[in-house]
């Protein structure tokens, strides 16, 4: 079975004031959905037709060479937003466990520095990408990747990931990154979080 745009878990315009209904039409609907035709298209009659994004991007040595990056783009593209719409909520409807603070007060020294670091990570990243809390098997830490890379690829866990491509702000904060980075904290799926790390 070919991969499918995932459906929005919460209306387009739930997450305003902080995300617009315009950004996430597009977002959604124009920008995800084409990372998933291109992965159907690049996978198609191979041995990874069927798979999810996931399973193709934890083992990239079975992706034939000729098409491997073009895997690594679009199947990023298709994986790194999945986690990213679930990974957001309409402000208020989830609350940080007292399981999360503990986490990350252990591994950033507390929530606020863990935000603070998060965010000074994102807005100082160059060009497209992605910011996230990541899980090595042994620790927590922040990372960047480029474009449409994955830390799945890396055989790390991603806890929390933030869209920081143009696409994901411009048409509400237009050049004011750091401004879209502080809005995106109101809407952090918690309870969601929450799971990550206990798995």
């Amino acid at each position: 079975m070919a991969v499918t745009l995932m459906k929005l878990p919460y209306a387009y315009d739930a997450l305003e004031p902080f995300i617009d209904e315009e950004t996430m039409k597009f977002h959604h609907d124009k920008h995800h959905q084409t990372y998933v035709n291109n992965l159907n298209k690049l996978v198609e009659g191979t041995e990874l037709e069927g798979k999810s994004a996931e399973e193709i991007l934890t083992d990239l040595s079975a992706v034939p060479e000729k098409i491997r990056q073009g895997v690594i783009n679009q199947g990023g593209g298709v994986y790194n937003h999945d986690l990213f719409w679930t990974e957001m909520a309409p402000e208020g409807s989830t609350s940080i466990s007292e399981g999360v603070k503990k986490a990350l007060s252990g591994n950033f020294g507390s929530l606020e520095d863990f935000k603070k670091k998060f965010s000074a990570s994102a807005a100082g990243l160059f060009g497209s990408g992605w910011t996230w809390l990541v899980w090595d098997g042994h620790k927590l830490s922040i990372e960047n990747t480029q474009n449409q890379d994955s830390p799945v690829s890396e055989g790390k866990k991603a806890i929390l990931g933030l869209d920081v491509w143009e696409h994901a702000y411009y048409l509400k904060y237009q050049n004011r990154r750091a401004d879209y980075i502080d809005a995106w904290w109101n809407v952090v799926n918690w309870d969601e979080v929450a799971e990550r790390l206990g798995k």
